[in-house]
């Protein structure tokens, strides 16, 4: 893992009752566990329109398929459960809406001297970060789930995406740490961001994978604050996962590893036809 800024207290918490920081703040799923009802799973509205996703499909339990295509159903079954991370991580319902506004600004083109087109793919970045859509938008199927353990946060996602296409967003990924690896943005209100991107260690699975690590320093409720997050994409045939794992809280480096480990094999069966193991410990 690459060595990382030393980080400020923690403010999460007096953040998000201001709400400088998110736009939306998360709810835990009353009914608790790992369940995969459509309340607290995002599909993709693209995916929905699918002939698999047929109304009685959305009311059923998510089962995966054995065609090697993945469906709505198949990567809702895909998603990591509350056991799969252990710890004290909580299923939200309202993940599709979380938005970190330290992410919010315009890229300082000054800080490339030399390479001034790299100020595009910074502010790419951002953006997509921003917005959960690191590899670009799916081309078919997708689902999304979110946990909340404390002052962190943990994503995972689920997505059907062109071949093509996914390997180039993997490689774009892989060319930010040079490309990204400091810089500053500011917000609409004139405040600056310092952001440091570094690439991080991701669990050998899956067909290919990248990983980065993310910090942006900046002020959030008029406070300094350190955002920081781990990124990871792992490609399964043409299919990916996505995990983004961290928040004013630092770093979770075993729930982020784990749920990249327990994500890609869940993937890995239901693209099988086989159903994601209930207890995880099966992959020990």
């Amino acid at each position: 893992m690459t060595c990382r800024p030393s980080l400020p207290v923690r403010l999460f918490a007096s953040a998000l009752a201001a709400g400088a920081l998110l736009t939306t703040t998360a709810c835990s799923d009353d009914g608790g566990g790992g369940g995969s009802a459509a309340s607290d799973v995002a599909a993709s509205p693209t995916a929905e329109k699918s002939p698999a996703a047929s109304p009685l499909a959305a009311r059923q339990t998510p089962t995966p398929t054995a065609t090697g295509r993945l469906t709505v159903a198949g990567a809702r079954a895909a998603l990591v459960t509350e056991a799969d991370l252990e710890d004290d991580w909580t299923q939200v319902r309202d993940a599709a809406a979380w938005r970190d506004t330290l992410l919010i600004g315009r890229v300082d083109v000054a800080d490339f001297l030399t390479a001034k087109a790299d100020a595009a793919d910074c502010q790419k970045l951002l953006d997509a970060l921003f917005d959960d859509d690191l590899l670009g938008k799916p081309s078919g199927a997708s689902a999304l789930r979110g946990f909340q353990q404390e002052d962190s946060r943990l994503l995972h996602q689920v997505a059907a995406y062109d071949r093509a296409a996914l390997d180039s967003r993997l490689a774009w990924l892989e060319s930010l740490p040079a490309k990204c690896d400091q810089f500053t943005a500011t917000n609409a209100a004139g405040e600056q961001r310092t952001v440091q991107v570094t690439e991080t260690s991701v669990p050998q699975t899956g067909d290919a994978r990248q990983g980065l690590h993310v910090t942006v320093q900046g002020t959030a409720a008029g406070t300094p604050a350190t955002l920081t997050l781990d990124v990871a994409a792992v490609r399964v045939g043409s299919d990916a996962l996505t995990v983004t794992a961290g928040g004013l809280d630092g770093d979770e480096d075993d729930s982020f590893e784990r749920a990249v480990t327990r994500g890609t094999q869940r993937l890995t069966d239901v693209l099988a036809g086989r159903t994601p193991a209930a207890n995880p410990g099966e992959f020990d």
